[in-house]
């Protein structure tokens, strides 16, 4: 194979509500710690066991505005991207390292239970239903007229 991957594909929880930062370019930038889980058996016990992965979010532009306008902690989001790695002196000199998923594509899956419903209220209260139509006028006294078809 003569090309690379670098491709990343995520479903899972958002650890805490993201944070948005405007560059001085005016650049939106956004960044969010994202939970994944895995269940298994424990072979030894037969218990159900549950471990979590995080992973650090970055999102540009576009995707950074509709993060900032719509997403909170605790929402489950599909993030397709890349992988970046990069590093940095610390005040101590040492190199850190860190490895983040550069996003290009995001899905909004669902709101966690209990979050308020403010962008999607129906358009009437629940207890009334929406307004019946009009009746239709008897359409026996209509004086012979043919159908057009």
């Amino acid at each position: 194979m003569s090309g690379t991957v670098n491709k990343v594909i995520l479903i899972g929880n958002l650890g805490k509500d993201p944070e948005v930062r405007r560059l001085d370019n005016g650049v939106v930038l956004a960044n969010f710690p994202l939970a994944t889980s895995e269940v298994y058996t424990d072979k030894a016990s037969g218990e159900k066991r549950e471990t979590t992965d995080w992973h650090d979010i970055v999102l540009w532009r576009g995707l950074a505005e509709v993060t900032e306008k719509y997403l909170k902690k605790g929402y489950k989001v599909y993030i397709e991207g890349r992988l970046k790695k990069r590093s940095w002196q610390d005040k101590e000199g040492n190199t850190r390292y860190s490895t983040e998923i550069l996003a290009d594509e995001m899905t909004i899956l669902s709101r966690p239970e209990g979050a308020e419903r403010n962008e999607n209220k129906p358009p009437y209260p629940y207890n009334d239903g929406p307004v019946p139509p009009p009746p239709i006028q008897d359409l026996a006294d209509d004086n012979g007229d043919v159908l057009p078809f």
